[in-house]
């Protein structure tokens, strides 16, 4: 320990570690989601990571789009829009609309349209740094 008079040291699933100020740190582990829900949530993040499926997504923030469109403005061909588009499905982010043998898709969820809009518009209006593709500061 050093001179911090707060300052614990505490057992946090079997590794010593320091804690500061053990009052926050219990307040903020109970306001921490449950494991299942932080999982799902990566999987979101998981899904717009994907910069094929990402250009999908932007897509349809114009609206309702057929597969052979989305394929024609992400540059990807049908299939793989389609396969794209059906993962994005089974996570409830797009809905589909069949007409004969046309698919339609959709944003079917407001909370990743708020993320997708706030992911842009940070985009947009920071300058961000690339240490991994730039090779360095």
């Amino acid at each position: 320990m050093n001179s911090y008079s707060d300052e614990r040291v505490s057992s946090i699933g079997g590794c010593v570690v320091r804690v500061v100020d053990a009052d926050r740190v219990a307040a903020v582990r109970e306001r921490m989601p449950a494991a299942v829900d932080l999982a799902d949530t990566a999987d979101v993040f998981g899904l717009l990571s994907d910069q094929n499926r990402l250009r999908l997504l932007v897509a349809l923030l114009e609206g309702e789009l057929c597969v052979c469109d989305l394929a024609a403005v992400s540059g990807l061909s049908e299939s793989a829009a389609s396969h794209a588009l059906r993962l994005l499905r089974a996570h409830r982010i797009v809905a589909v609309r069949r007409a004969g043998r046309m698919a339609y898709y959709r944003l079917e969820d407001p909370h990743v349209r708020m993320l997708l809009d706030l992911a842009l518009a940070h985009t947009e209006h920071t300058e961000i740094l690339h240490p991994e593709r730039d090779g360095g500061l």
